[in-house]
């Protein structure tokens, strides 16, 4: 059924965009067996627009559509992957030159490599490990973005003293408890596409739980699947966060994504301990990580 976005914008110099409302595509993402990120490309059937290229599930937004629910819907149609599926992470709008029309790519994960159908408008559908997505041949417009949409690797380091208390669940009768509770719930939200603060994106397929105090009683109940790993701190949870974080990485992501790059990342709401960290960790709050949770149906 034809909706009322299907239809061709055509702007100076006779420049056609497809969707009179404008477009969105769905950039889905899954862990393959090892962990590392793979991209759910489709490559495009002839007669498409750009046909004979890689590039993602999409198509004209309707009129009544936010630009979210247009991307699931076109990729549903296109893939046979449901919605109900995909976890949404952030949306990247992307300028054309043609005025007033704009296409929003749609960044998510999937829990795990899902099988796909794909209908007239496909050639083929392939889960394409991220490290080798620009050795295809993209559509123009995914070319373009795809240096703003690519993933570094992250290093995860939770105060988790700081989020645990961020929950109203009455934590501190049993501040084991709940830090056993939480260090659990997390093992389930991974891998994650996380939005990085001042931009980019990363993939975070697991994390280091710093616990001080009466929490440090959690470890010994803890099993650690190392997707999770927690760290008692002898001191002040803070200095032991603050150590971590200066240690540099390796320089290697064990995921083997494009870039090989690693990104510290410290989760805490702190302001002192945000002050002391080195000024190439980036920091999310508490409420970033719990909606990770509740994304997973933690």
């Amino acid at each position: 059924m034809r909706g009322d976005g299907d239809g061709w914008v055509v702007g100076s110099h006779g420049v056609r965009r497809w969707g009179k409302h404008g477009a969105a595509g769905l950039l889905l993402r899954s862990p393959d067996a090892s962990g590392a990120p793979t991209v759910l490309l489709q490559h495009r059937a002839q007669w498409c627009h750009h046909g004979d290229t890689w590039g993602l599930p999409g198509g004209a937004r309707d009129s009544h559509e936010t630009e979210i629910h247009a991307a699931l819907r076109e990729a549903e149609e296109e893939t046979g992957i449901s919605r109900k599926h995909v976890r949404v992470r952030a949306r990247v709008a992307t300028g054309e030159d043609v005025p007033g029309w704009e296409y929003t790519t749609v960044v998510a994960d999937i829990a795990r490599q899902m099988l796909t159908v794909g209908n007239s408008e496909s050639i083929a559908l392939a889960w394409v490990p991220e490290s080798q997505v620009k050795g295809y041949r993209l559509h123009p417009g995914l070319a373009e973005t795809w240096p703003k949409l690519e993933l570094t690797q992250i290093r995860l380091i939770v105060d988790s003293a700081n989020v645990v208390g961020a929950r109203a669940n009455g934590w501190w009768r049993d501040r084991a408890g709940a830090t056993l509770a939480f260090a659990q719930e997390l093992q389930h939200a991974f891998p994650v596409t996380c939005p990085l603060p001042g931009g980019g994106f990363g993939w975070v397929n697991g994390a280091e739980l710093v616990v001080e105090g009466q929490a440090r009683g959690a470890i010994e109940k803890f099993d650690d699947t190392g997707v999770v790993t927690m760290f008692a701190a002898d001191g002040i949870g803070d200095d032991h966060i603050v150590e971590r974080a200066k240690r540099s990485a390796d320089g290697s992501a064990a995921d083997g994504s494009a870039t090989n790059r690693v990104t510290t990342v410290v989760v805490s709401a702190d302001r002192g301990l945000k002050e002391r960290l080195p000024g190439d960790v980036r920091v999310l709050g508490p409420k970033t990580i719990l909606a990770w949770l509740a994304a997973s149906g933690s």
